[in-house]
């Protein structure tokens, strides 16, 4: 049996929890639905969801941990949401929200706009921080990804967009010469 694949999720009170041949769809602050592997069988009670999978094969094992994993994230989703930070650190690097459109001042000779997708929630904390946040695990991580690849940080004077929990390796730059 997969470790985490045969633990039974339990259903948070006022999770709306719908199942539909192999689509599974969880409400409660907002919706996402996720449409699992066919060969995986997902019941769904009143008080928690049990994934069983049809064989011990390599290939369903993967997928039964796979599948409790990401339910799991929809659930935590739907109830608390999810978030990332992320912060800019450089002379003149800032960013504001206009709108819905993030405005970021990355040292280029223009400023780089930003639309984020539906159901993306971007807070500007102030000039250096802000937090992206929503249901979707995923979109909320490939948002974060696509702000922070406009600037990624460089080793040596370490500025850019970095996560708020990232570290960045230092290099020590060219000595002077004697």
């Amino acid at each position: 049996m997969s470790r985490i694949g045969a633990n039974p999720l339990p259903i948070p009170e006022g999770v709306k929890v719908q199942l539909k041949d192999n689509v599974i769809s969880v409400e409660k602050k907002g919706a996402i639905s996720w449409a699992f592997p066919r060969d995986l069988t997902v019941k769904v009670s009143k008080e928690e969801i049990v994934i069983t999978r049809p064989s011990d094969s390599k290939t369903h094992k993967s997928l039964h941990g796979l599948t409790r994993g990401i339910i799991k994230n929809m659930l935590v989703g739907v109830t608390d949401g999810h978030s990332k930070k992320l912060e800019v650190a450089g002379v003149g690097y800032r960013w504001k929200m206009e709108g819905k459109n993030l405005n970021l001042q990355l040292g280029f000779s223009h400023p780089v706009n930003y639309t984020p997708p539906a159901g993306i929630e971007i807070n500007v904390i102030d000039n250096t921080n802000l937090t992206i946040s929503g249901v979707d695990k995923q979109l909320v991580g490939q948002v974060a990804a696509d702000i922070r690849k406009f600037r990624p940080p460089e080793p040596y004077k370490g500025k850019g967009i970095r996560y708020s929990d990232e570290r960045i390796w230092r290099k020590a730059g060219k000595t002077a010469a004697k």
